[in-house]
């Protein structure tokens, strides 16, 4: 490996299996200290187990690594304070930040409970804003302090955020607003030395195994490129994890297999200003000629 992260130390939650585990073998492989953060819950959230956090830093151990385990909640405020904490208590410095952690609850709308709403807004976007919080405090300090960090982070959305997927209300809204919530913060954090970034990653993991069944599987033959990998994704971030993407925020990248992708986001498209107040047959005939003129919206994932 190059030793892209050598000295750095980088906190990655949901690191447990899946994207998260990938992350932080590939931070490690790199030369970053690693703090494992994960509860060990079932895809659906239920549960807890200290095994999967533990069993990650046994691995990078047994690779020559450094790391640590932390099993708190993230998404209270006592959890995402002692993660930061366990970093700083541990290796003295903070680098980078990965969001990770997540579960789903899949239900249509006409039959989603405001429990599984809730629970999945909580964990998903509540779970990345607070560690967020926590990490931002401690670089402004040193910033102020007059030690400006090359600090990092990385958000992980998806295409449900980007599209919508069909059964999968709650999660779609909870990874759109993460997108939001990169782009304020990579506006706000910018004057410490933080930048801010997201991905939309697409890979096989115990959430989208369950969601998209043989589409993700294993090749038959082992020495064939697995395209769904959790493995794929990690490489860009951990470059977006590093002090070599300088220069680089407020971005969102789609990444999946080989393939990696800078989304564009919302932009103006065909517009129509009158200098006055429309009335709404007028509106509505403008809107109309106006779409006509516009790209169509993709399809939510799922949509028939």
């Amino acid at each position: 490996m190059s030793g892209l992260c050598d000295g750095r130390v980088t906190v990655v939650t949901g690191a447990g299996r899946g994207l998260g585990r990938a992350h932080a073998l590939a931070f490690a492989a790199e030369g970053a200290k690693v703090v494992v953060n994960d509860l060990g819950v079932a895809p659906d959230g239920a549960g807890a187990s200290a095994g999967p956090a533990q069993e990650v830093v046994e691995e990078i151990r047994a690779a020559g690594g450094e790391a640590v385990a932390h099993g708190g909640d993230i998404a209270t405020t006592g959890g995402a304070a002692s993660l930061i904490a366990t970093a700083l208590d541990a290796y003295g410095r903070l680098d980078t930040l990965v969001n990770n952690a997540g579960f789903l609850r899949d239900r249509m709308l006409v039959n989603l409970g405001e429990d599984d709403w809730d629970a999945v807004i909580r964990v998903h976007l509540k779970g990345h804003f607070l560690p967020l919080r926590h990490a931002a405090a401690h670089w402004r300090a040193e910033a102020k302090a007059g030690r400006a960090p090359a600090a990092r982070v990385v958000n992980t959305s998806s295409g449900a955020g980007l599209l919508g997927s069909v059964g999968q209300g709650n999660y779609s809204a909870a990874k759109a607003g993460i997108l939001g919530l990169t782009s304020v913060a990579a506006a706000e954090f910018g004057r410490y030395g933080v930048q801010v970034n997201a991905i939309a990653p697409a890979a096989r993991t115990r959430m989208t195994e369950a969601t998209f069944a043989g589409a993700m599987a294993a090749p038959d033959d082992p020495d064939a490129f697995d395209a769904m990998a959790p493995g794929n994704v990690s490489p860009l971030v951990v470059w977006l994890g590093s002090a070599a993407c300088a220069g680089v925020t407020g971005r969102v990248f789609e990444t999946e297999a080989g393939r990696i992708t800078v989304m564009e986001g919302w932009r103006p498209g065909p517009t129509a200003d009158r200098g006055a107040r429309w009335t709404p047959a007028e509106a509505g005939e403008a809107a109309r000629k106006l779409l006509a003129g516009a790209e169509p919206p993709r399809p939510a994932h799922g949509a028939p």
